[in-house]
């Protein structure tokens, strides 16, 4: 059974802040000597001494000041759980569960958590970044409360959907890659005849999605947006990437965008969730996204 409690902890911290125990005594409501007895039952149990008597203050020792340091921390955390507890008893989730597609800035996504953070609120937020078919996936399979994702026309059953807004590409290869150099727009002959670098489908049980050209001579797959960024950087692969994240490379001279005969449309994105047993994090979530930029 652990001898530290909260209770001396709060004694200690109120006795180092205010400089004496007569001072802490006052702040806590108790008497000097409740606060005396208090804090020599700390230190056997610890076997430690926390104040040097010494002189006419009570000074931390080394121990003393370890102690308060970590202490602080340890009552920081009762405090924030407290807080979450009362606030979880008005109706708050304890947890929220957002899947995006990877496709959209990150950073869109994270001012809305921060606005959500500054307010106060108590739920906390875990992010999911999903490929294709695996961002409705989640939704459906209830690993996520709310998806950031493309909607089919049929939706699923027990699911709302918003739009978002869409997402612009641009088709870029590495400036000394051969596509560079044919007469644009590039047909779709010679696109077929490039080796393509797409992103795998997240999905665990839904059939795997590809966002390649059909017919393409060969596919590299990548985990990840960031990973067929540096493929096609690195001119092992042609494709479409998202105009923000596509932009700064070709600023810097890393891609050259080109016009092809086959563009790839904008991305519609909608923010999708189950109205069913949706709580206040929820509803703040589905409110606040559709106010969300793109980019």
């Amino acid at each position: 059974m652990p001898r530290l409690t909260l209770d001396a902890l709060q004694v200690l911290d109120a006795i180092a802040r205010r400089g004496s125990f007569a001072a802490a005594a006052e702040e806590l409501h108790r008497t000097t000597s409740t606060l005396s007895y208090t804090v020599r039952k700390l230190e056997d149990d610890l076997g430690v001494q926390v104040f040097d008597r010494s002189g006419h203050r009570a000074l931390l020792t080394e121990a003393g000041r370890l102690l308060l340091e970590e202490g602080r921390a340890l009552l920081d955390s009762a405090g924030a759980l407290e807080r979450r507890m009362r606030t979880l008893g008005q109706g708050w989730e304890s947890e929220l569960v957002i899947a995006s597609n990877e496709l959209l800035p990150a950073d869109a996504l994270l001012q809305v958590v921060r606005d959500f953070y500054a307010e106060g609120h108590p739920t906390r937020i875990r992010l999911l970044s999903e490929v294709l078919g695996g961002v409705w996936e989640a939704l459906v399979t209830q690993r996520a409360d709310i998806a950031l994702a493309e909607v089919s026309a049929s939706g699923a059953m027990g699911i709302s959907h918003r739009p978002l807004g869409q997402l612009p590409f641009v088709f870029a290869v590495a400036p000394d890659h051969p596509l560079a150099r044919e007469p644009q727009p590039v047909k779709l002959t010679a696109l077929r005849q490039q080796r393509w670098v797409v992103i795998a489908d997240s999905s665990r049980s839904m059939r795997p999605r590809s966002s390649g050209i059909e017919g393409a001579a060969d596919v590299l797959t990548v985990a990840g947006l960031q990973a067929k960024l540096r493929a096609q950087e690195a001119g092992v692969g042609v494709g479409f990437l998202p105009s923000w994240i596509a932009q700064p490379a070709i600023d810097q001279g890393r891609l050259v965008p080109l016009k092809v005969a086959a563009p790839k449309p904008r991305l519609q994105l909608s923010v999708a969730w189950r109205p069913q047993g949706m709580g206040p994090a929820g509803h703040w979530f589905v409110e606040r996204l559709q106010q969300m930029t793109l980019g």
